[in-house]
């Protein structure tokens, strides 16, 4: 048996391969992160012989590691994408040097992929990669959104403050939008007449009536907020951006809805929990057969407990939230969900408050048990079924 580790950076990757025996088969070798170099990798590959008999292994390093992904799944090599802080911690374990370079960790992968038994996964199985930069592309963006809002909002603080009031604060409405869109300024929206109340009953699909549309010409006549135009220009801009990034989000949202199509995850089957939160899900986790059981799914996503035992002392510390933080986000919120939808699990949370626990303590309770439900549910293939689940 060969292992092979890699230390992955951005434009070139180092490697080292040993044997079972610790035999040094090739010393540290570099090759660039191009067409030229990837096949002088692939070249030493093959002169190993059969792909069964090579480990291929390298730390997470983001999207640094997913073409050499991608390339060793399409050549037929299996690999292992090691946890940082595991290979930080056997780095520790074996020197007291303070020494890190690329060609150190590429040595230290190889001879800690001979040590311990990892399942190796082919890239192919799943879009999980695909699903994983566009769930965290949505993220991103969703919070932008919510940026721009947020400006939205303080500039109508000082033009139209009556006006997010008058819709409830849900400045997202079609109705909101269409009047923002069309008039920005409380003065333009006072002078709207029998026409634009037509128009606004068709964008409100009659649920504008004619009472609120008095009302809020009388509220943006009599209003004790300033305006210009250059106030007009900034909630212009601010519209056109809050625009685009919802449209993009849109756009985001239905290639990870045809992508969720195709792999039908048992997940998207337990009340509560909606597809993107499940995309996220399921491509944070990856492959589970990575995964011996649930216990080490928690691990995996920093939902698990610190502890600290010594004598006659034990100590249970707080969330080690190690790993994607996507991922908690996404468990969390999600079994904010789910226990409305699932009485065992509300009343699991329940149990967790009546025990002295906060909110938010108990809550990551609820997210461990949904992992461990999610666990079973693909490791077997079968729905949800809320008569069954106890």
């Amino acid at each position: 048996m060969y292992f092979v580790g890699i230390d992955i950076s951005k434009h070139k990757h180092d490697c080292f391969i040993t044997n079972e025996a610790g035999e040094v088969i090739k010393d540290i070798f570099t090759f660039d992160n191009t067409g030229t170099g990837f096949s002088q990798f692939f070249d030493v590959l093959v002169s190993l012989g059969d792909p069964k008999q090579i480990k291929v292994g390298f730390e997470a390093t983001g999207h640094y590691m997913n073409n050499l992904m991608k390339h060793l799944s399409v050549k037929g090599y299996s690999f292992t994408v090691l946890n940082p802080i595991i290979v930080a911690r056997f780095r520790s374990s074996t020197t007291l040097r303070r020494i890190k370079t690329d060609s150190v960790d590429a040595r230290l992968i190889a001879h800690y992929l001979s040590l311990a038994d990892f399942k190796s996964y082919h890239l192919q199985v799943y879009h999980f990669p695909e699903l994983k930069s566009l769930t965290r592309m949505r993220d991103h963006l969703v919070k932008q959104r919510s940026f721009y809002l947020v400006m939205l909002t303080n500039s109508l603080d000082q033009v139209f403050p009556e006006f997010k009031a008058f819709f409830g604060n849900n400045l997202k409405s079609k109705t909101a939008q269409y009047i923002l869109h069309k008039y920005i300024v409380p003065s333009r929206i006072a002078t709207m007449n029998a026409a634009s109340f037509d128009h606004l009953r068709l964008v409100s699909k009659g649920k504008f009536s004619f009472a609120k549309f008095t009302k809020l010409r009388e509220l943006a006549s009599a209003t004790v907020g300033c305006s210009s135009e250059t106030d007009a220009l900034l909630i212009s801009s601010t519209l056109r951006l809050f625009d685009r990034l919802d449209e993009e989000i849109k756009t985001i949202e239905s290639k990870i809805e045809s992508i969720m199509l195709t792999l039908d995850s048992p997940t998207a089957s337990i009340p509560g929990i909606g597809l993107t939160s499940t995309a996220t899900i399921i491509a944070e986790f990856g492959h589970l057969s990575r995964f011996e059981h649930a216990d080490k799914m928690v691990a995996f996503a920093g939902l698990d407990c610190g502890r600290s035992q010594s004598g006659t002392q034990d100590f249970k510390g707080k969330m080690v939230k190690h790993g994607s933080g996507y991922l908690r986000q996404a468990l969390m919120n999600s079994a904010a969900f789910v226990l409305i939808h699932v009485p065992t699990f509300y009343e699991y949370y329940h149990k967790k408050r009546l025990e002295g626990k906060a909110h938010r303590v108990a809550l990551s309770h609820v997210a461990r048990k949904l992992v461990r439900l999610i666990y079973k549910l693909e490791t077997s293939n079968t729905r949800f079924d809320l008569s069954q689940f106890r």
